[in-house]
């Protein structure tokens, strides 16, 4: 919004209004000795008119402490807004960059999966396997984490189904392979997992 204050506006308003109250009750106790100098005078008027401008005084740097304590609220309620979109900002950029490298963990796993038998590509596997825990080492510490699913009921939010074979005993909808893996960040899906589904068995009173 174009009339929105930045930080820095914020503070520097924060400070002259404390400044300013400051001055406020300086004069407001420059007046009260005053008005007890008259008071030892007895001069009435004088004393009348000193008593009323004190009272004003005070009537404003109250209006001032008020105003202060507003301006500090809304501040703190900006400061922590500012924090929070940059919070926002900063995960969805972690998200882009995950999603950009989850590729990568797709293939190290291929090469892994491929390797078989062969003592010289076990041997270059055994590599790439390090390579991947690194990897997933680093991710994790941003927030990633697997989802597991093979043997674990169909989750349509975690899990995608590309296959749907017919059901055997389980009461429920059933993943029973992986086809490619599925992460969390944060708590939210970055991906769901892509799964091969085994439907629940039907109930034997369940008509054809």
């Amino acid at each position: 919004m174009e009339n929105e204050k930045t930080p820095s506006e914020e503070k520097a308003s924060v400070e002259k209004l404390n400044s300013e109250l400051k001055q406020r009750e300086e004069e407001v106790e420059r007046l009260r000795s005053k008005l007890e100098s008259l008071e030892k005078t007895e001069n009435g008027p004088d004393q009348d008119k000193a008593a009323k401008f004190i009272e004003d005084e005070k009537r404003r740097s109250e209006d001032y402490l008020t105003r202060l304590k507003y301006l500090q609220a809304d501040f703190e309620n900006y400061r922590k807004r500012v924090e929070r979109e940059m919070r926002e900002v900063e995960d969805f950029s972690t998200s882009l960059l995950i999603k950009r490298l989850l590729p990568v963990l797709d293939g190290l796993d291929l090469a892994v999966a491929s390797a078989g038998t062969d003592e010289k590509a076990k041997g270059i596997a055994e590599g790439v396997v390090m390579v991947r825990k690194n990897l997933i080492s680093a991710l994790q510490g941003e927030g990633l984490r697997e989802i597991e699913a093979v043997g674990k009921p169909f989750d349509p939010t975690l899990h995608e189904a590309v296959e749907r074979v017919d059901g055997g005993k389980a009461a429920t909808d059933t993943v029973i392979a992986e086809i490619r893996k599925g992460y969390i960040l944060k708590n939210k899906v970055l991906r769901p997992s892509m799964v091969r589904v085994e439907s629940a068995a039907k109930n034997n009173g369940e008509k054809e």
